[in-house]
């Protein structure tokens, strides 16, 4: 009777090990975009004495994108910006800009964004949740990204373009010079072109 028992129970774990589950299997990643930094733009506005806005932008960017459209999970965002190449048509502006009233160009030399999740909002747009790393301060944040078109581009490579626009404070950074005649607020624009 105790060989049935201690037999019958060595068939029952044979079936359970064969219908154990599998470890779920990670959907592959599409297929990342390099940012091609001559077609691509980093701009920025901040509104100077309550009265006019002044735009400037940073000129060098690098990094990578994918949009998923049919797995927007599997996509990914990101961007590195050199913040020593802050350009805002101002010789002496610029230096100022980079000292450590502002970006603190020496010691922080680059900002940048690392998503951390991608969800469809349909229409080509995406919630794209992420790190943004910024005078040496890191804050989640949450932008909207738009697939602004895929295509072929020389020599047949596979070219596409993704642009966001979003708002940022800049004291939540510790860049707190002149808050109140220089806005906090600070709003980002965004236009990358990338190829593989």
């Amino acid at each position: 009777m105790k060989m049935l028992i201690s037999a019958a129970l060595i068939s029952a774990a044979g079936l359970l090990a064969g219908f154990a589950p599998r470890e779920e299997m990670k959907a592959p990643a599409a297929e990342a975009y390099g940012v091609d930094g001559v077609h691509s733009s980093v701009m920025f506005r901040v509104k100077h004495q309550n009265v006019a806005f002044f735009y400037g932008r940073f000129n060098t960017v690098s990094g990578t994108f994918n949009l998923d459209e049919a797995n927007p999970a599997a996509s990914a965002v990101e961007i590195t910006i050199d913040t020593e190449s802050i350009d805002s048509a101002n010789e002496g502006r610029d230096k100022h800009l980079k000292s450590p009233d502002f970006f603190s160009t020496k010691e922080f030399p680059t900002m940048t964004f690392k998503s951390t999740s991608v969800e469809s909002k349909g229409e080509k747009k995406y919630l794209v949740k992420g790190d943004l790393t910024l005078k040496g301060v890191t804050k989640a944040i949450e932008v909207t990204i738009e697939d602004t078109g895929r295509g072929a581009g020389r020599g047949g490579a596979k070219i596409a373009g993704i642009e966001s626009v979003f708002t940022i404070k800049r004291s939540d950074y510790g860049m707190n010079y002149m808050v109140g005649p220089l806005s906090d607020e600070v709003t980002i624009y965004v236009g990358l072109e990338g190829k593989m």
